[in-house]
């Protein structure tokens, strides 16, 4: 089956300011479920002056514990990747994320863009699309895709709240015009 979560924010800050700061977001006191971000690969197209990374988050595992009775669940952090895009010509960053914990038992993958907004060019457009699906846990199943739709929920709105907190402290108020 599957559950799908979809995100949409206008940060009032400029697109390099805002993926700068997305870029540095994690780790932080604000989010202490991620442990850790590392780039393991980055490159730069030198005639685009497209910029590829791909990097790794170990984050906690926040599945609650009466869930964790299930052996494949009881693990202490869960990986993710991360690959993106960045293009300041264009003003735009593509991002694609995917869990490498629990692969055979669930799917989950987001994507999402950061580009110049269409109101304003000193704003910046999140658009995010998370989605979860998890097969071979039997009746588990559709427990398991709830909690996951929320977590997603969850997690995407903290996130832009990280993000508004941080780009304010580093850059100031936002960019009203």
């Amino acid at each position: 089956m599957g559950v799908t979560v979809d995100v949409h924010q206008v940060f009032q800050y400029p697109f390099e300011q805002v993926v700068a700061c997305f870029l540095r977001k994690y780790p932080n006191p604000m989010d202490k479920n991620v442990i850790s971000v590392k780039t393991v690969e980055e490159k730069k197209d030198e005639s685009t002056g497209l910029i590829y990374r791909k990097r790794i988050a170990i984050c906690q595992n926040v599945v609650p514990e009466i869930l964790r009775k299930v052996s494949i669940l009881k693990v202490p952090n869960v990986q993710l990747e991360e690959e993106s895009w960045l293009s300041l010509r264009e003003r735009n960053m593509a991002i694609r994320s995917h869990c490498l914990t629990w692969t055979q038992y669930a799917s989950m993958r987001e994507e999402s863009v950061f580009r110049e907004s269409v109101e304003n060019p000193n704003w910046t457009e999140f658009i995010q699309r998370g989605r979860i699906s998890i097969t071979g846990a039997g009746f588990l199943n559709c427990i398991l895709e709830t909690f996951a739709s929320t977590f997603l929920r969850h997690g995407a709105q903290k996130g832009i709240r990280i993000m508004e907190m941080l780009l304010k402290e580093q850059c100031g108020a936002p960019f009203m015009e």
